[in-house]
């Protein structure tokens, strides 16, 4: 019974959590930095990029007396995918696992074509897309990774390297999650053993 008055007691404040890739400031309601720590944020971007519906995923850590937000995913809202389609237009999706320099990552590309495209082209653009994923992420961080697909920089490399087999009229990364990432405490304690 004691606790349950101590709990209902406890003083909240609001708490400022940084996310470093992103210059929006969050302040979350706790009683104490340890209750949020491991919490997930998600925050819409879609302001501070002109239109463009994606939504950051951060994880809560503590660094030193600071909260920091370490992206999790990036997700591109289906309403925001579903308002680029067009009649008489192909879509060309896929989705793997692709290694970059601290763990390794779900993508998912996403491209529309100007028009109706033969499946032999289709797949040709898919396969080249992901090619090239896989060499650009070998040697970026994921934080490196999810600020250039912020910033849009390596969709429009994609797109011109796509160029030259079909012309795209979208090309966009869909969907990017953080599946493991080396400088978490449990990983470092399996990797030594």
């Amino acid at each position: 019974m004691a606790d349950k008055k101590t709990k209902k007691l406890e003083k909240k404040s609001f708490f400022e959590v940084k996310v470093p890739m992103t210059s929006a400031k969050i302040y979350l309601y706790s009683s104490s930095t340890e209750a949020l720590e491991g919490k997930t944020v998600n925050l819409d971007l879609t302001r501070s990029l002109r239109g463009k519906s994606l939504e950051l995923k951060a994880k809560i850590k503590k660094e030193g007396e600071e909260l920091v937000g370490e992206p999790v995913s990036i997700i591109l809202a289906g309403s925001y995918v579903r308002r680029m389609m067009r009649k008489g237009a192909d879509y060309v999706e896929d989705s793997f696992n692709a290694g970059c320099r601290e763990g390794s990552v779900i993508v998912k590309p996403f491209m529309i074509t100007r028009q109706k495209v033969s499946r032999e082209i289709r797949n040709k653009l898919r396969m080249t897309a992901r090619d090239y994923i896989l060499s650009q992420f070998k040697s970026r961080t994921t934080k490196e990774i999810i600020a250039s697909i912020m910033t849009n920089k390596l969709q429009k490399e994609i797109s011109q390297k796509l160029k030259k087999i079909y012309p795209l009229a979208v090309c966009e990364i869909r969907w990017l999650e953080v599946l493991k990432n080396s400088d978490e405490p449990g990983e470092k304690a399996e990797k030594s053993e």
